[in-house]
């Protein structure tokens, strides 16, 4: 069964929020002419499938009217998010600064954060409230805007977001090829509305991390974990699609450095296992909530039964995909069975999730499948012992070699 949770105090300054229907944008102009280059305003008017529970009146972005609340975290606050398209830089730098035109209202709060692509990748989200500084130079900037309120008539309003990127000395990333034992609770939750839009529908198939920097936008895997048990008898390569549990600050898979909070815990320590095990924090999350068990990620329900085949709550190995290098591609359509061989009559010893975006170490020659890119005979190995058909996989970043 889930974990117990209550709700956190109400105006929690970046805590993001979900809600269940996106209303449209008006067509409006926007405040001023959007810039090129390194400099340049962030369109606030264009509200789609990737955003949820904002839009755009003509005086600024607020909440939407029909607001919602977040599945993982059982919050009372209302929220919404703006994902903007991601904007070209006229050349690379690794450091975004944003001056934030907004009023946040009687009792509520707004947070811009922006990551960057590089390496065929994305950087994680980092907050532009002071700036966001990543470890190595960007090409591109999208830039995220979270809304929370306490009451409708308490929103905050956003009129402008204008953003500068330049360089400066680059931070320390997350150490690349590490893998974290950590305990796992089951979400559940099914027809709510995770932090970035999702509706959890029945056997789901995605993960929660108690942090907004690796929360992916909806219906993309730009931050997928590897999560198995630990006897590394199944494994789940999926999304993280919601925040949670307990903490929305803990990104614990980071060193101190550029840890958000919590940064005198050892990395790969989650926040609420040193308060569940050691009393840390007097033994209570970030909100001020008795911690009731140590969980440092939640899994959908598929995700949970089907793909680990577990039946209760459970210590589990995850790697963060997303703080390595090399080549990735993303399934096409999941959950996909993970292989220990390539072809169909080897035994099957997890899943891959729809949009999950997994490493490939290389590639051998197998059985010949169909599937909704190409019929291949092409396997790809993600990981010692997981095999998935290439026929399955999409926009693949990098070269694939030979095995």
């Amino acid at each position: 069964m889930p974990h117990p949770r209550t709700t956190p105090p109400a105006a929690v300054a970046g805590a993001l929020a979900a809600v269940l229907a996106v209303s449209p944008a008006p067509a409006a102009p926007p405040a001023e002419p959007t810039a090129t280059g390194n400099a340049w305003s962030a369109d606030l008017t264009v509200v789609d499938a990737d955003d949820v529970g904002v839009r755009w009146t003509g005086a600024g972005l607020r909440l939407a009217d029909t607001a919602g609340r977040p599945a993982a975290q059982r919050r009372q606050t209302a929220g919404g998010m703006l994902v903007t398209a991601p904007h070209p830089l006229a050349a690379p730098a690794n450091r975004v600064r944003a001056d934030v035109d907004a009023t946040p209202g009687t009792a509520g709060a707004v947070e811009v954060a922006a990551r960057g692509w590089r390496s065929g990748a994305w950087t994680e989200w980092r907050s532009v409230s002071a700036e966001a500084v990543f470890d190595q130079p960007v090409t591109r900037v999208q830039v995220r805007v979270a809304l929370t309120a306490e009451r409708p008539s308490a929103a905050p309003t956003v009129r402008a977001v204008r953003l500068v990127a330049d360089s400066v000395v680059a931070v320390t990333a997350a150490t690349p090829g590490l893998t974290y034992r950590v305990y796992a609770t089951r979400e559940g939750l099914v027809g709510g509305t995770t932090a970035n839009g999702h509706v959890i529908v029945s056997r789901d198939h995605f993960v929660a991390l108690p942090s907004a920097r690796g929360l992916a936008p909806k219906n993309t895997g730009d931050y997928t974990v590897r999560v198995c048990t630990t006897t590394r008898s199944r494994c789940e390569y999926a999304p993280v699609w919601d925040i949670g549990p307990w903490n929305t600050r803990d990104d614990y898979w980071n060193p101190s450095g550029v840890r958000e909070m919590w940064k005198d815990l050892p990395q790969g320590r989650p926040e609420a296992q040193a308060a569940y095990q050691s009393g840390y924090n007097g033994g209570r999350d970030q909100f001020g909530r008795v911690v009731a068990s140590p969980a440092g990620i939640d899994l959908a329900d598929g995700t949970f039964w089907d793909g680990l085949l577990l039946t209760d709550n459970a210590w589990v190995d995850v790697a963060y995909l997303w703080t390595g290098t090399g080549t990735r591609g993303r399934i096409g359509s999941g959950p996909l069975n993970i292989r220990s061989g390539p072809g169909t009559s080897n035994p099957v010893v997890g899943l891959a999730a729809t949009y999950a975006n997994v490493p490939i170490e290389c590639s051998v020659t197998g059985q010949s499948v169909s599937g909704p890119y190409r019929t291949t005979s092409q396997w790809n190995r993600l990981a010692s012992g997981h095999f998935v058909s290439h026929a399955y996989v999409s926009g693949v970043t990098g070269t694939i070699a030979a095995c």
